[in-house]
């Protein structure tokens, strides 16, 4: 073959890159919906946590951005669906009302296309890419996938197979909202806390907010964060 001495047509490196976990990606989350849970009515923090700004983005706005990252399919659980018209994706509301975080797995469970959902509070907008890929290729045929913190399990951070849905609907019928009460009639996986750990040392991915006081020390921590990243290569350069 001639070389006509040009640099040759390819891609960049860090696309091809990109385009290889991309599909990765929709091999490991095929057959799952990523599902945003934006209910309750954030009595005590005084405002709706979903749409508080966070490094440039609402809230909601960033979990579903990192969501679309690798689950084709989003819904969002809110039983005020003319809030979030802005966000590009499907809306359903609970068919247990007044039944907390519960009803709103069980209503993304319910009314999505396929057989698991990931769920995740809106209140929660440092995912982990790495968790989350690790909770989903757990799947084996569970009803729940479930990871452990320091602070112990975290429901609203898991993996649910329809499967687990007769159970669920007992318990709401019965008034029951207690999601991990629930769980532990289900088959159920635990992701436990050194495993968590290995991926995200410091359990970020389960920080959320109830006040305005956890807001603002949330910020702080970020900024702290960003602080430390920016000086980091100062200090390897030195």
């Amino acid at each position: 073959m001639e070389n006509s001495g040009k640099p040759p047509n390819n891609p960049p490196y860090s696309i091809c890159r990109k385009k290889r976990e991309r599909v990765a990606d929709e091999r490991l989350t095929a057959g799952i919906t990523g599902v945003i849970l934006a209910g309750g009515n954030s009595s005590r923090m005084k405002s709706n946590k979903a749409l508080l700004p966070y490094c440039g983005e609402r809230f909601i706005e960033r979990i579903y951005r990192q969501l679309s990252d690798i689950f084709e399919d989003i819904l969002l659980v809110t039983n005020t669906p003319e809030v979030y018209r802005f966000l590009p994706c499907s809306t359903v509301s609970d068919i247990y009302p007044g039944l907390g975080s519960l009803a709103g797995i069980h209503a993304g469970l319910r009314n999505s296309k396929t057989p698991y959902i990931f769920v995740v509070a809106c209140d929660m907008p440092n995912l982990d890419m790495a968790l989350i890929r690790c909770l989903v290729g757990s799947i084996n045929g569970q009803d729940v996938i479930i990871p452990e913190s320091d602070g112990g399990l975290e429901p609203l951070h898991a993996v649910y197979g329809k499967s687990a849905l007769p159970v669920m609907e007992e318990a709401l019928a019965k008034g029951n909202r207690k999601i991990v009460a629930c769980c532990a009639k289900l088959n159920a996986t635990i992701l436990h806390r050194d495993a968590v750990a290995m991926i995200d040392p410091e359990f970020r991915s389960f920080a959320n907010i109830n006040t305005p006081e956890d807001y603002f020390r949330f910020r702080e921590e970020k900024l702290i964060v960003r602080a430390e990243t920016v000086q980091r290569p100062e200090r390897i350069l030195k």
